[in-house]
This record gives structure tokens, C-alpha cells and sequence, in this order.
């Protein structure tokens, strides 16, 4: 188990008011997975994961409970980094904390796509540059 760094609640409470914990982090089941599944994506993911949850351009809400698309543009690359964060409520065992369960990236006509499914779209960044489309 990796510590990734810090959520910001105000802004992952369009998930659940129910955040026990700020700390996420990472497994190395779910490291292993991103290499399997998106090994393409997998150095450009973790280098830049932490500041896609520390500052995310969108929150989308996905079909598990307690659980968001985290989308952050990235830096040096056209596209975008889609994280799976699952945050960890008082309904959960002690000690568990908010976790990454996957990435990968993501096209522009993907995250299009989500945005136009409005029901979907929990937060968008304040900021233009967290969610420039150019």
C-alpha cells in the first residue's frame, strides 16, 4: 500500500458527504491491474496522479457507490488521465482509506461524451486551465 497524498473534501463531498479519511492511496493489486490493463498509460498515470486528485478538471459519478471519475488533463500529452477513486466512508472497516482502484487515459471525444450526459457531471474545476479542452 502506496500513499498517493491528499483529497480536498469540499470538493469530493459532490461524491458523498461521508469522507472519513483525506489520505488515498494505492495497492499493489491495483498497481499490477493498471500495468495489465493500461500499460501504455501506466508511467504517465502514476507520475501524474497525484495532482489529478489533488486538483481535478472533472468529478463524474460512476455506478459504484462512493465512487467518482476523477478527470485531469495531461500536461505533456494530448488526451486525458481517468482515475477510479473510491472514498472511504463510515460504512467501512476501520483503518481503510480512500483508494485508487484504476486508470487510464482517456480521449478527448471520451470525456465530450461524458460532459453531454449532464446527469453524470458531480464537479468542474473553477479553474480554465485544470479543464482546458485546447
Amino acid at each position: 500500500m502506496y500513499s498517493i497524498g491528499k483529497i480536498n473534501q469540499k470538493i469530493y463531498k459532490c461524491i458523498t458527504e461521508d469522507i472519513i479519511t483525506e489520505e488515498v492511496i494505492i495497492t499493489d493489486n491495483q498497481i499490477q491491474h493498471i500495468k495489465d490493463r493500461h500499460p501504455k498509460a501506466y508511467n504517465k498515470v502514476l507520475k501524474n496522479i497525484q495532482e489529478a486528485i489533488s486538483t481535478p478538471g472533472y468529478i463524474i459519478r460512476d455506478k459504484h457507490a462512493y465512487t467518482g471519475l476523477i478527470i485531469k488533463r495531461i500536461q505533456t500529452e494530448e488526451g486525458f488521465l481517468q482515475i477510479v477513486l473510491r472514498l472511504c466512508t463510515s460504512g467501512d472497516e476501520h483503518g481503510y482509506k480512500n483508494s485508487v482502484i484504476s486508470c487510464w487515459k482517456i480521449s478527448e471525444r471520451r470525456l465530450q461524451n461524458y460532459l453531454r450526459n449532464k446527469r453524470c457531471l458531480l464537479y468542474t474545476s473553477p479553474s480554465p486551465r485544470d479543464r482546458s479542452l485546447s
